[in-house]
């Protein structure tokens, strides 16, 4: 009779033990990676000003850098400036063990219909890739602007050394490529320099094009275009702020999608918004001391940049740059007039904010780079019901953790709201009513980094 006992006993403690194991394992499954990545703190630190500065002032000893300039000369032009540019993307591969693609890339712009191109004419960008050890050809991409212009768009001749606009952003690329090189990637990087910028966003229109043709997997775009001034027109002196501008919805979307959103909501949830998110969340928890600013414009007022001819093909795309800008040095012959001093010279360009501003890019791409797929087909329901559903499809992938769930007031700026519920398709939140908030969810890797937030793009049949 003892012995049954403490047979009976023992069942029931072996059963308890693997019940208890079971659960464990389960929990295991749901729980939550790392909320930050230290690398990215050395990322940041590591952001180099002396070399920014250095390159700035090799980009703006070519004279001129306008498209239809000289394309010759070693020193002059901007036939010089690309073939540096290639060269310098030559020796940081050549530091990492040729981890980069480097090429160029050409398109033929004609002059006929082009007010800015008087003969036609080859417009050259610069493309550095490396590559993803899981994702090859998934990309996101950070560009600068190679050329320059003086006051007249067609005029090849006159100086223009183009300081801040945009051999900041275009050195900014550049150091990015050195501080990310260190690392491997789940997914690939592009550095990209465009040309034909001032005449037209020829060079992103032809990258743009090509890359639709031969249906790149783009996450982003981060286009920099004058990341170095401080000192505003508007008095303003600021080395904190920057903005990012970004369009709320896909300019391409059909008429079915629009009218989906109609119903649905999302008229400032579009892609290229969840991008701007992502980039103001991570300044927010890596650089605390900065200022990101959205702004909810594709650019600024009746102005344009080179993340546009993305945009316009329905890739993600944003641009990144300073907050306060001093028109006397953009677009302008070098001159002094009424004791006020024209031109986009070297002394314009603070180049300790033109890191920052680098790095603030860096983290970023190495976030999206580090970070699983997005979920696909997210979709959503809890129409007349206490409570909100997401389901999406997931992807296979070594570095997935699992999915998080945000949510936010529809009139609130950015996500207020986040749990991680583990490797699963789908999720309940329980008492959070579909009518109060915005959803959405985005993959989290086992290092922590997250994709970017996917908004609901139908309900669930």
């Amino acid at each position: 009779m003892h012995h049954s006992i403490f047979r009976k006993t023992g069942f029931l403690l072996s059963l308890i033990y693997l019940l208890f194991n079971v659960s464990v394992a389960a929990q295991a499954t749901r729980q939550a990676p790392p909320s930050v990545d230290l690398r990215m703190y050395d990322i940041v630190e590591n952001a180099s000003a002396e070399r920014i500065e250095q390159d700035i002032r090799q980009l703006a000893s070519f004279g001129t850098r306008n498209t239809l300039s000289d394309t010759v000369s070693d020193t002059r032009g901007i036939g010089a400036a690309r073939r540096w540019i290639k060269q310098a993307f030559d020796q940081v591969s050549a530091d990492c063990n040729n981890c980069l693609e480097v090429s160029f890339q050409r398109n033929l712009v004609p002059a006929e219909g082009n007010s800015r191109i008087p003969q036609d004419t080859w417009v050259v960008n610069v493309v550095a890739i490396q590559r993803g050890t899981l994702f090859p050809d998934r990309y996101i991409i950070m560009s600068g602007d190679i050329d320059s212009r003086a006051s007249d768009a067609t005029d090849a001749t006159t100086d223009a050394p183009g300081a801040n606009d945009n051999a900041s952003g275009m050195a900014g690329v550049l150091e990015a490529a050195r501080l990310l090189t260190q690392y491997e990637f789940a997914s690939s990087i592009i550095y990209l320099g465009l040309s034909g910028e001032e005449q037209g966003l020829f060079g992103g229109r032809g990258l743009a094009e090509q890359a639709q043709k031969e249906n790149w997997d783009i996450m982003g775009v981060l286009n920099n275009d004058m990341i170095g001034n401080i000192e505003g027109l508007d008095s303003i002196i600021d080395n904190r702020s920057f903005r990012i501008f970004s369009e709320p919805t896909p300019p391409n979307a059909s008429e079915e999608e629009r009218t989906r959103r109609r119903f649905m909501g999302g008229e400032v949830d579009g892609i290229s918004r969840q991008l701007a998110r992502y980039i103001h969340q991570m300044t927010q928890t890596y650089m605390p001391t900065m200022n990101p600013m959205m702004i909810y414009r594709l650019d600024r007022f009746g102005r344009g940049g080179h993340h546009r001819p993305f945009n316009d093909l329905g890739y993600a795309g944003v641009r990144i740059m300073e907050a306060h800008e001093n028109y006397t040095r953009q677009h302008q012959d070098i001159r002094v007039e009424d004791g006020i001093h024209y031109g986009d010279v070297i002394e314009g360009v603070n180049f300790p904010y033109a890191a920052k501003l680098t790095a603030v890019n860096a983290i970023t791409l190495a976030g999206l780079a580090w970070a699983p797929p997005q979920p696909k087909n997210v979709r959503i329901g809890g129409a007349v019901e206490p409570s909100t559903t997401l389901v999406w499809e997931t992807t296979e992938a070594s570095n997935l953790a699992g999915y998080k769930v945000y949510w936010r007031e529809t009139t609130a700026p950015q996500w207020q709201h986040s749990r991680f519920v583990g490797n699963v398709s789908e999720f309940t939140l329980e008492n959070i009513i579909i009518d109060n908030y915005y959803f959405g969810v985005a993959a989290v890797g086992n290092d922590g980094n997250e994709s970017v937030v996917v908004f609901p793009s139908d309900v669930i049949r």
